[in-house]
């Protein structure tokens, strides 16, 4: 029951987090992984409950009744035979396809930087992170990484030394920083994900990498301009 409970939830759920996908007319890739990732964990359950119902309903039907029963299976056509193996076959496919279109969708969208993203360089060294927006303007994994919300940003990054990577939960992004290597991911910091995002390095790179870390600030775009005439100055 609480199997089923927990389906019901995620179907409910997942109608809230396809709308969100689109927030400001721009997708939003994190609402995106969300939505798909509830759809594979309501396909798994699904037909891990339809095949679980009939295992135990052939195992009572064709229970043997005394010691010294024997059984014998039932005699299919050849087309019986092959129209058992295929339709499952072909139905559980057409399943995974469709998820598996979604997810190069996501994918294509994740690497597709929006025309109007901002442009912030990203600098990875042992053991801290430092971020140019340009025109004087800079900040490091400490003061961190302040970004106007409603806008797309886009990191271009590069490692000064081993290999980094720079990763945000909350905006299910990763990506690696190498160096003499330009990497780049970006983000759809929305008006309803305002507030603070940790961000921190997914790669070991020595004694002092649980140091890099810091929090992604998303702002109004009032407070951005405030925060970087302030740094400016």
């Amino acid at each position: 029951m609480r199997i089923l409970t927990t389906l019901a939830a995620i179907a409910a759920a997942s109608p809230a987090f396809a709308s969100s996908a689109q927030e400001g007319g721009l997708a939003d890739p994190a609402s995106g992984w969300d939505t798909l990732w509830y759809h594979l964990l309501l396909d798994i359950g699904s037909i891990g409950i339809f095949f679980g119902i009939a295992a135990i309903y052939l195992l009572f039907k064709y229970r043997r009744q005394r010691p010294d029963q024997e059984g014998d299976g039932p005699s299919l056509s050849f087309g019986q035979s092959m129209a058992w193996a295929l339709i499952p076959m072909f139905l559980f496919l057409a399943d995974d396809f469709y998820l598996a279109a979604n997810g190069w969708k996501l994918w294509n969208d994740q690497r597709r930087v929006p025309e109007n993203a901002m442009e912030v360089k990203v600098t990875a060294m042992m053991y801290g992170w430092m971020f140019d927006y340009g025109d004087g303007v800079e900040s490091d994994n400490d003061d961190g990484l302040v970004v106007p919300a409603g806008r797309p940003v886009v990191l271009r990054m590069k490692s000064e030394d081993v290999i980094h990577s720079f990763f945000i939960p909350d905006f299910r992004i990763k990506e690696d920083v190498m160096p003499g290597r330009i990497t780049y991911l970006w983000f759809n910091p929305t008006e309803s994900r305002k507030g603070e995002h940790v961000f921190t390095c997914a790669e070991y790179c020595g004694f002092g990498h649980s140091n890099m870390f810091g929090k992604v600030k998303v702002v109004s775009p009032e407070e951005f301009e405030a925060w970087a005439a302030e740094r400016k100055a």
